[in-house]
């Protein structure tokens, strides 16, 4: 009895120690630092930029939240007003909205004062390049104690995106582009196989786990499943004619080493029925590996000319 109570006690005093909660501060949806903010970015997505510059104290730092530097201190406020005019100046259709779902909140800690955080959605077009901007933006601000003024900014956000509007500055070749290639040829002979209604022969092209996007379907497919719906909708049609319509390109880029075929393609077609005879035009992109088999096949044409 004495070891059944002794384990009734121990279990309940771990339960009672597991369910103790501290408070550290409290959470609000209404504070006058959440005001600040939105006012701040309000002004700075206006080009209010002496507006948006008073809103910050004098020692104000903003952080990048994904550094790895240990020893980064961040921009300071003169720093940071240029970065804020540099964006107003230099991108189209600049706004920081909140992210669909999401609201700000303001903690008043015991200890640390006062932290606003942000889900945003940043966008923007570079007025040079055109390169985009649109993706989302967390925030934490640390606002002094009446919440007039912004002292800190730690912010969290996809550095490659920035990288792309840095890089799309400068002229840089991305590989080369052969009229000639043994992938082209590869392209021709499985294109002219399927025409002349050698199917297996043409699928030998393909790797074994190749993936099929056609911009007809809503998701994309694997062999069986694009032999079956090949079959289903060329049902009732024969293939009369296939011509190339100008001529393949291969590209070797030097991103990501891609190897890719783009080949435009005239499928002529009679209905069985009644005779009807249709010119389908077709784009092909297919994605190479390094053995010279089709790992993707992307495909752009018009399904609703065999209706």
């Amino acid at each position: 009895m004495k070891k059944i109570t002794f384990l009734l006690i121990t279990l309940i005093t771990f339960s009672v120690s597991a369910q103790k909660k501290k408070k550290n501060g409290t959470v609000y949806i209404e504070h006058p630092g959440i005001d600040l903010v939105e006012s701040f970015n309000t002004a700075w997505v206006s080009g209010e930029i002496d507006k948006a510059a008073s809103m910050l104290t004098e020692d104000f730092r903003i952080r990048n939240g994904n550094s790895l530097n240990k020893d980064d201190k961040g921009s300071t406020k003169q720093q940071f007003i240029g970065n804020m005019t540099w964006w107003y100046n230099n991108m189209d259709y600049l706004k920081l909205t909140v992210s669909e779902g999401a609201y700000p909140d303001a903690i008043e800690y015991k200890d640390s004062g006062v932290w606003i955080q942000t889900w945003d959605h940043l966008y923007g077009v570079n007025k040079t390049t055109g390169a985009k901007v649109d993706m989302p933006v967390h925030r934490l601000y640390v606002v002094n104690k009446d919440a007039t003024k912004i002292a800190r900014i730690f912010e969290y956000n996809n550095q490659n995106t920035f990288r792309n509007v840095r890089d799309s500055y400068s002229t840089r070749e991305n590989g080369k582009i052969y009229k000639n290639h043994e992938n082209i040829n590869t392209v021709r002979k499985l294109q002219y196989a399927f025409a002349n209604g050698d199917v297996d022969k043409a699928f030998d092209f393909f790797h074994e786990n190749a993936v099929f996007i056609d911009i007809n379907e809503s998701k994309n497919m694997n062999q069986e499943e694009i032999k079956a719906r090949d079959e289903k909708m060329l049902a009732g049609w024969n293939i009369t004619g296939l011509d190339e319509s100008g001529y393949p390109d291969y590209l070797e880029y030097d991103w990501r080493d891609s190897k890719v075929v783009q080949s435009w393609w005239r499928f002529r077609l009679t209905r069985a029925s009644d005779g009807k005879k249709v010119v389908v035009p077709v784009l092909f992109m297919d994605d190479f590996d390094n053995e010279g088999k089709i790992i993707r096949r992307y495909s752009y044409w018009n399904a609703t000319l065999l209706k």
